[in-house]
């Protein structure tokens, strides 16, 4: 029946006063227009639901609810969750499809036969998808992180100078000197009679800080006095997460009138005002700075270590550099990237070396035999090469508790894979992290913390794509090696002053040993991760 047809049976029901001043098609029309554009909207969305359904019939699929909830709901973000994709690596062994309801049609792999392809494919084909990465775009904006195409082709070009040697060579300077400030932040506790401390907490502000000098030259004091901006960025964290978990949510124009997107504006608010405020006095200090030398000898001025803002601002020499806003974004992104999954990183490190007295007396003696002869315990940037078995172990750890749980990625075109299979164009390719180096195909004994594995001598043959903590391809970590030196100078300064045993959770009165495991934005453990500190005897220059 047509809409003229419903308006003509409807007009028998009504007054002549309504029929006369037509008010009364007005709720009528609104409602048919909502009818049709529902229909057609859920007519297209089950269509492209079977043909993705039929495209992806190459790969095995787990059991599910039914054929239109699929796996909704079985993604959980727990210890269980963790088990389950144990149990799916095992069952599947490489790959698997996984349906989120009729909205999100995914490829989950986790061997390197099948991520390799995936994430060394070009970057002009590969796009950050927005069930992942969108929730992030109004926190971070066209980032590095976000971007796609010639943007991200550019972008990546400007900042890889930020990132070379000779800067993270100034930065173990700061990475120093905010491990110093976290030492002595515990050894005032201890002196208190309080050993078991929680690691999350401190080792993430240490990272913060560390980032806001490496960052901005900015001195937070973070590590002993609140800040608005550090409680922004952890609070953005938490509320990512909650926004995934909400399927509701994930529309912008629900989540924008609920109380968390509120509090996630007000948040952004805070972190953007801050980088605002730093781009822009640091842009006006440089012009001044370049008038400066023009009118003196700037043979005579003193160097000044250059931070991640002011490498950024200096590719602007022939005007094709970042905008403001531009560094903004960039900065942001440096700030959520470096900060929580180093501090995750450092704090798993730290607990499995609690877990194994043996290695971590070996990583010990390791370091006190650098630091012989030397007046004063400092990890230089030369000495970072040189901690052979320490490293061992922080990839062992990247390996057991990757920070990274997975990467997301959608193709332009699609994609093959072994097997004659084919991820089509426009799914959501689900590069397990954690699946792949916990696939027992690819690893002996893969549950167990057993860093001789990455001894060079046991290394060979194993496959590239085996280990990848940091991703790989053309959209691989920019900070990588930040991360790894960061990590080298906290694991290897804390072991040389304290040694860690594993401590008791106050609230649950249970070791550390019986930790479940938290898959947030970075891999955390609920309750957190609680280990006991005692002071070593330094060695004697």
């Amino acid at each position: 029946m047509s809409v003229t047809g419903v308006f003509g049976g409807l007009s028998s029901f009504l007054p002549s006063s309504l029929l006369q001043n037509g008010l009364y098609q007005v709720p009528v029309v609104m409602a048919a227009t909502l009818a049709v554009v529902v229909a057609f909207w859920t007519a297209r969305l089950l269509a492209r639901h079977v043909w993705y359904t039929r495209r992806l019939s190459c790969f095995s699929k787990p059991p599910t609810h039914s054929w239109l909830l699929g796996h909704l709901g079985q993604m959980q973000n727990t210890e269980e969750g963790l088990v389950a994709v144990d149990d799916l690596v095992q069952s599947y062994t490489h790959s698997c499809c996984w349906f989120l309801g009729p909205f999100y049609h995914l490829v989950r792999v986790f061997h390197p036969d099948y991520t390799k392809p995936l994430l060394m494919a070009p970057a002009s084909i590969t796009v950050k998808d927005e069930l992942f990465y969108g929730f992030l775009r109004p926190w971070l904006g066209q980032s590095l992180l976000l971007s796609n195409g010639e943007d991200w082709s550019r972008r990546r070009r400007l900042l890889t100078p930020a990132f070379h040697f000779d800067v993270l060579r100034n930065y173990v300077v700061i990475f120093n000197t905010s491990t110093n400030t976290l030492h002595a932040k515990w050894s005032r506790l201890m002196s208190e009679g309080r050993n078991n401390m929680e690691m999350f907490h401190h080792v993430s502000l240490m990272t913060l800080d560390s980032l806001l000098k490496c960052a901005f030259s900015y001195n937070s004091n973070c590590q002993d006095t609140s800040s608005e901006y550090v409680s922004a960025i952890v609070e953005l964290g938490d509320l990512i997460i909650d926004r995934r978990q909400r399927i509701l949510h994930h529309w912008d124009w629900i989540y924008w009138r609920s109380q968390q997107g509120k509090r996630f504006k007000r948040a952004t608010d805070v972190v953007h005002s801050f980088t605002r405020g730093v781009v822009q006095q640091r842009r006006a200090l440089i012009s001044q700075q370049r008038e400066t030398v023009t009118h003196s000898d700037p043979d005579t001025a003193p160097p000044k270590k250059k931070d991640f803002i002011d490498i950024v601002l200096a590719q602007d020499e022939e005007g094709q550099g970042l905008t403001d806003e531009e560094i903004q974004a960039e900065a942001n992104t440096f700030m959520f990237a470096g900060h929580d999954t180093t501090a995750s990183a450092i704090c798993w490190t730290l607990y499995n070396l609690a877990s194994h007295a043996h290695y971590q007396d070996k990583c010990r003696q390791e370091v006190v035999e650098l630091m012989q002869g030397r007046h004063r315990h400092e990890i230089e940037w030369d000495d970072l090469a040189n901690l052979p078995f320490t490293t061992m172990c922080i990839k062992e750890t990247l390996r057991l508790h990757s920070p990274v749980l997975a990467v997301t990625r959608q193709y332009t075109k699609d994609m093959p894979l072994p097997g004659d299979r084919t991820v089509p164009k426009g799914a959501i390719c689900l590069v397990s992290l954690y699946g792949t180096h916990r696939n027992p195909t690819v690893w002996t004994n893969p549950y167990e913390f057993h860093p001789e594995r990455f001894d060079p001598a046991n290394t060979r043959g194993r496959s590239s794509h085996a280990f990848i903590p940091f991703s790989s391809g053309p959209r691989n970590c920019i900070g990588q090696k930040f991360a790894i030196a960061e990590l080298r100078v906290v694991v290897a300064l804390t072991l040389l002053r304290f040694r860690l045993t594993p401590g008791v959770n106050p609230d649950l009165e249970t070791p550390s040993g019986g930790i479940r495991r938290l898959p947030q934005v970075v891999l955390r453990a609920e309750g957190g991760l609680w280990l006991r500190l005692e002071p070593v005897a330094l060695p004697v220059p």
